[in-house]
């Protein structure tokens, strides 16, 4: 992954993606420090170690670690990043809310999300996977749960332009799947944590033959994204009730909405020739079965 570093939007995904590698200790002081609703350019370095019961010098560590040059590095971003007019869209929930509160909480969480998301994209990357599965031989999808609906979709979105993908959900076929891959073919893992051993297994097992390999995911760290070739990674932030992975599958979705889009660009005429085709079948079919 390489967001822009001069977006201040990609601050908070930037932290965010770097604390599955942090210790307990240290995710406890960036998670004190986020949640510090007077921190900004002045804070001193002094107020956060004690606020946190750690050295001075270990919170500079834990800045380093994240990927900034220093405290004050750290702390200038995250001022600029919490100025931001979308910083202030994500809430939790409350047990007082209304239905209109609940409405605008979880509409501005999916659309933090996607600004946040859209900050962070690696367009390079995006260009290889289109180039990938365009040109791919045989396209095999592999995701579990929640990660699995999304890989439907998007295989539901090419098989209408006649861009033939498989979706694989079962840990033992997805293997299967991937020992049958090789070069010309393409393999693509989704999973938000990027951890879902069923997964991380096939895409490296796919790349290990030879095929391309891109993973989908929100931590760009993350076991998958390290045995991938391309990686394009969403980010969402998290609350006690509503977790990443809702706002983060929107953010996913509209990844791969994008990918769709570019690869039908690629022959477009094929495309629209094939969306015709598809369509006319569908929409016979439901008239044969209209009373």
């Amino acid at each position: 992954m390489h967001p822009d570093d001069s977006d201040p939007r990609s601050v908070g995904p930037r932290i965010r993606m770097m604390m599955p590698l942090l210790t307990p200790r240290e995710a406890h002081v960036v998670e004190a420090i986020l949640g510090m609703h007077d921190f900004d350019a002045s804070t001193p370095l002094k107020t956060i170690a004690e606020a946190t019961d750690v050295s001075e010098a270990m919170v500079v560590k834990i800045t380093k670690k994240l990927g900034f040059d220093g405290y004050r590095g750290f702390r200038a971003a995250l001022a600029e990043y919490n100025r931001l007019p979308a910083a202030g869209m994500h809430q939790d929930l409350s047990p007082d809310d209304t239905s209109r509160d609940i409405v605008q909480k979880v509409f501005r969480t999916s659309i933090h999300a996607l600004e946040e998301t859209l900050a962070i994209l690696d367009l390079a990357a995006f260009d290889r996977a289109v180039d990938a599965i365009h040109g791919a031989r045989q396209r095999d999808l592999y995701g579990v749960g929640g990660s699995a609906q999304i890989a439907r979709d998007v295989g539901h979105k090419f098989l209408r332009i006649g861009v033939r993908a498989s979706v694989f959900d079962d840990a033992h076929m997805m293997l299967m799947s991937a020992s049958l891959l090789g070069p010309g073919d393409v393999a693509i893992g989704f999973s938000h944590s990027g951890n879902t051993t069923a997964v991380v297994e096939a895409i490296e097992r796919a790349g290990r033959n030879g095929a391309r390999t891109l993973a989908i995911t929100n931590y760009g760290r993350s076991p998958l994204a390290r045995q991938a070739e391309i990686v394009l990674c969403s980010t969402a932030q998290g609350s006690p009730l509503m977790g990443e992975n809702a706002a983060a599958r929107i953010a996913q979705l509209n990844i791969l909405d994008a990918i769709f889009v570019a690869v039908a660009q690629r022959d477009y005429a094929r495309a629209e020739r094939n969306l015709e085709k598809t369509m006319h079948a569908v929409a016979a079919k439901r008239k044969d079965r209209s009373p």
